[in-house]
């Protein structure tokens, strides 16, 4: 499906996280099965908006997120839906074993938000800038992931989560990202969004470098360049049959994401990709590296997670298909 993005001079800035903690509170007036959880960081991860409307079902566990995640599979074993809420980092290194085998292994209705993903979470620094998450959950057995691009894709993805029957993590960031989409733009677990078309490549990313995947076939087009779009919020289950027909109608990949090169977003495309229908890739990612600290718009362009070097990219994998006829 086709939901033709056009991005104005200015665009609106808001924070993914807020997109998180408005949806809980929707949920919450819907289902009296939703319970939060939170480890020590209410206002972090906006799950206070939660806490003041509905605080009978809200549990602040402190700074003990394995065992937060036990308290959350617990709840999912006696019919509520729980949603955790932490640190990217946190939730998915330092509760790993939890959500493996307490969690996914068992198959148990649990939410877990990873907040303050990526680079871009600024001047904490290396140890908070969770940039393996998606390696991680989308390895694990009966595991989803989803990965939203702004304000309106997070709140919607929210409420997906806990309408999906299954563990789903959920990963969103810190800072203002610019809003693309709106309150009716479309949104189904499971499928990407073809956000602009092209015949030339297709770019397919995840969380803020959609935005600056638009911006990437802005400048494309200036220099003759024809760019597909895809926004692939949703990165297991993966949209395959999207990817191997963008693979067939562009013959061209070029993906995005604020997160590290091996096995994130570029990874589980290409692996649908060399399966169904083989074409030239490039990844724009984080290049195995830690990260550090400083202001987030310094350190994406740093990280080279910037619209300038999706183009540039671009440009490697047009020369690579035109060489192969």
């Amino acid at each position: 499906m086709t939901a033709t993005i056009t991005l104005p001079e200015k665009v609106e800035m808001k924070k993914t996280r807020e997109g998180f903690g408005r949806a809980l509170v929707a949920l919450g007036e819907q289902d009296p099965r939703i319970v939060v959880l939170v480890g020590d960081l209410s206002e972090s991860t906006m799950v206070h908006f939660f806490a003041e409307k509905f605080p009978e079902r809200f549990i602040q566990v402190g700074v003990a997120e394995q065992n937060m995640c036990g308290i959350a599979a617990g709840l999912a074993a006696m019919g509520k839906i729980p949603f955790f809420s932490t640190y990217g980092a946190f939730a998915s290194c330092r509760a790993a074993d939890q959500i493996r085998v307490t969690v996914a292994y068992t198959n148990l209705n649990v939410k877990i938000a990873g907040a303050h993903g990526g680079i871009s979470v600024g001047p904490d620094g290396a140890t908070h800038q969770a940039m393996e998450e998606i390696s991680i959950i989308r390895s694990i057995p009966n595991m989803s992931m989803i990965v939203p691009c702004d304000y309106w894709e997070t709140y919607k993805a929210t409420l997906a989560a806990a309408k999906h029957v299954g563990p789903v993590y959920i990963r969103f960031g810190r800072e203002d990202v610019p809003v693309v989409t709106g309150e009716h733009t479309p949104f189904a677990f499971g499928r990407g969004e073809v956000f602009a078309e092209g015949r030339d490549l297709t770019l397919i990313a995840c969380g803020v470098m959609v935005y600056e995947a638009l911006r990437a076939r802005e400048t494309l087009a200036t220099l003759g360049i024809s760019a597909r779009v895809v926004d692939l919020h949703t990165v297991k289950p993966i949209d395959r049959e999207l990817i191997a027909r963008s693979a067939r109608e562009t013959g061209a990949i070029v993906t995005a994401e604020e997160h590290q090169v091996n096995g994130g977003l570029g990874g589980a495309v290409a692996e649908v990709v060399v399966q169904q229908s083989p074409v030239p890739m490039e990844l724009v990612a984080v290049q195995d590296r830690f990260g550090q600290s400083g202001k987030p718009a310094e350190l994406m362009d740093a990280f080279g997670l910037r619209a300038k070097d999706i183009v540039v990219a671009a440009q490697k994998v047009m020369e690579r298909k035109r060489a192969r006829g």
